[in-house]
């Protein structure tokens, strides 16, 4: 089992900065019984000039205090005093390329009433790609991502993760790498933590806003593609569409960017390698560390 902290390790919790292994919480609290919390992935990255950089802060915590209004959680705190803490949590834990998780949870209450008030916690480990490196075997889910009039859906809500595990661990259990969900119409929705892009005749598509988690790694790809001049589409589409795809990637702050080796034991027509997703691959890992991207001439 992977191990996110040990016995120096430091987090902020409420203001202060404590031991990981001596801070508490309430077992009565309400986001451990109902699920009522709201949090946040970000990744720091030591950049070309040397500089440890968050990418996309300031981003990140606008989503932070918008999925808690959106489910009735208090916000009472700044971004800048929340950014600040993150890099000091990096600081005091020696880190330079570390994934950063602030959560957000509630009080004890037993009752299914709004939280009155909330505490905050932020805390960071060393941590590669989630979904590691290689091209992924990807399964089409029995699990459909939850009906948008029944959850807040573009909120980072705890609780609704447990669709998320649920899909990811049955694609696992039967010998695959990640799982795919699709919406309640049965068009193609996201991954389990990452959301989905494909390339067909040399445009970009992505499905459209409504029954996703719009990512914020998903706008920075949407930005790369208009950046380097590829054509990029948002729009509802069938599994049987996407299996006519050339090249399909994930993508997501703690996944990257990660490209696919086949939908339901099906590979696609053109290498990674080769792809649209390659270059986007390319031009993100350039963002992040701040560096100068040149794009290369794909080979054919």
């Amino acid at each position: 089992m992977y191990s996110y902290y040990n016995e120096n390790t430091i987090l902020y919790f409420n203001g202060e900065y404590l031991k990981a292994s001596e801070a508490k919480m309430d077992l009565y609290g309400q986001s451990l019984h109902y699920g009522y919390a709201v949090f946040e992935g970000l990744r720091a990255y030591k950049t070309e000039s040397g500089e440890v950089k968050i990418f996309k802060v300031e981003e990140h915590f606008d989503r932070f205090r918008r999925s808690c209004e959106l489910i009735h959680i208090p916000y009472k705190w700044t971004n800048k005093e929340l950014v600040d803490a993150c890099y000091k949590v990096l600081e005091l834990n020696g880190l330079e390329e570390a994934y950063i998780r602030p959560l957000v949870f509630c009080p004890p209450n037993m009752t299914l009433k709004a939280a009155e008030e909330a505490h905050v916690m932020i805390c960071a480990w060393e941590w590669g790609a989630y979904l590691g490196e290689k091209l992924l075997r990807v399964k089409t889910s029995s699990y459909q991502r939850p009906n948008p009039k029944a959850f807040k859906i573009e909120s980072k809500s705890a609780g609704l993760y447990v669709n998320s595990i649920l899909a990811s661990q049955e694609a696992k259990a039967e010998g695959y790498d990640e799982a795919l969900l699709l919406d309640i119409n049965g068009n193609v929705a996201e991954g389990p933590g990452a959301n989905l892009f494909f390339e067909k005749d040399g445009t970009i598509y992505t499905p459209a806003p409504g029954n996703i988690l719009p990512g914020i790694t998903r706008a920075t790809v949407i930005e790369i593609c208009a950046e380097l001049g590829i054509p990029l589409v948002e729009k509802f589409f069938t599994i049987e569409e996407l299996k006519q795809a050339e090249a399909v990637f994930y993508c997501g702050t703690a996944a990257e960017i990660v490209g696919w080796d086949s939908l339901d034991g099906q590979q696609f027509s053109k290498p990674f390698a080769q792809s649209l997703g390659k270059t986007i691959q390319q031009a993100y890992k350039a963002k992040v560390l701040e560096k100068e991207f040149k794009r290369e001439a794909q080979v054919a």
